[in-house]
């Protein structure tokens, strides 16, 4: 028998270093949600409407961290969404709305103020008349037939689909906030809100069944963010003391709200698997890791003032509706990576790695997401 030749050994020894450690089954991810997610949609939807919506993901500091430029994210760095694609060794997923990139190696559906709920609902449910607010034309649905419509340029026979999409990961969400955002803004009160989480969920629950009828294995659903943790809704309340949990600093209502949305979301996901036991559904808990950074948030390498943004000026939380993040004359802190929330509703790159790692090792995620792989 030949012996290897040292040099050669040392080659060979060199590519299996070099190969990657964990290998996923998926190929491509499709992505649907609001601003948690977006990666440019509602920058290209503004334009091609006309809107005269200002957006700031395309003015600096957002994006400073890792694209060292405004990367049409609502955040300092990456999103949970691109920490999923480098996981899985795919290139980041693109805006639909953008049409560019590979089709085929997924497209991100998610819009900014995107909602669960159809405009026309929501308007239907306001108690301002005419709505203050009104939700764009871009709520699941609408995402939903976005891609029914791309997928004809994915695969054609049943057979085709169902191996292509067995390969494919789909995200579904964070979505909600926005609709319940919609109904304060326009009078509803928490009591009121709390109606319609169910119809809200619903929503969701249909969404999920409409993807599992098009093909799609395996999903992740994110719950809620605890609302009352927010720095937009903190900075317009009131300074009554009993409307504060003084374990967080945050408002106990909201959070209560948040809590309703994503134990009904859970309880909806668990009749979907006994429903469709072929499907993959996980469901991703953002309300518990978030308590936990703002409860312990040295322990996670944060600031002892948790609910200040990086990206804001003025008051309490560093936040004012008329000074915002990308606005001239307001600046970032000096690092991002010691802060939870960078401009009053959206996360940091930080926060978002840390809630990305437990969702894909656990505990945060049922299952977790490396349990939903082939190898």
């Amino acid at each position: 028998m030949k012996r290897i030749a040292p040099s050669i050994f040392s080659f060979l020894l060199f590519l299996l270093q070099i190969q990657p450690t964990k290998s996923y089954k998926y190929n491509s991810i499709f992505s649907f949600g609001d601003s948690y997610t977006d990666t440019g949609n509602l920058n290209v939807y503004v334009l091609s409407k006309n809107l005269s919506i200002s957006v700031n993901t395309e003015k600096w500091p957002y994006g400073q961290t890792f694209f060292h430029h405004p990367a049409d994210r609502f955040s300092d760095g990456r999103l949970i969404l691109d920490f999923l694609a480098e996981e899985f060794f795919l290139p980041f997923v693109e805006a639909y709305l953008a049409k560019k990139g590979c089709f085929r190696q997924g497209e991100n559906f998610a819009v900014a103020g995107a909602t669960a709920l159809d405009p026309t609902v929501l308007k239907q449910i306001s108690l301002a008349k005419p709505a203050i607010v009104t939700a764009l034309n871009t709520s699941l649905n609408f995402q939903l037939k976005w891609f029914k419509e791309l997928k004809p340029s994915l695969c054609h026979e049943t057979k085709e689909c169902r191996k292509y999409f067995d390969r494919s990961f789909f995200v579904v969400g964070e979505i909600g906030l926005n609709d319940y955002n919609n109904m304060f803004v326009n009078g509803l009160n928490v009591t009121q809100v709390h109606h319609y989480v169910p119809k809200v969920v619903d929503t969701i629950g249909n969404a999920i069944k409409g993807l599992i009828y098009e093909g799609a294995r395996t999903l992740l659903v994110p719950g809620n963010v605890p609302m009352g943790c927010l720095p937009t809704l903190l900075s317009s309340e009131s300074d009554e003391q009993s409307f504060y949990d003084n374990r967080t600093g945050c408002i106990r209502r909201f959070n209560m709200l948040s809590r309703y949305h994503n134990s009904l979301l859970l309880r909806a996901i668990k009749q979907l698997r006994v429903k469709y036991p072929h499907a993959k559904i996980i469901y991703a808990d953002y309300y518990k890791p978030l308590i936990n950074f703002v409860k312990f948030p040295q322990r996670y390498g944060f600031t002892s003032t948790p609910l200040r943004v990086c990206c804001g000026k003025g008051g309490k939380y560093n936040w004012n509706s008329s000074e915002l993040c990308g606005m001239p004359n307001v600046s970032a802190c000096h690092d991002p990576s010691r802060y939870i929330f960078w401009d009053g509703v959206h996360l940091t790159e930080a926060a978002y790695h840390i809630i990305f790692n437990s969702w894909l090792k656990g505990p945060y995620a049922q299952p977790p997401i490396q349990d939903a792989h082939l190898h």
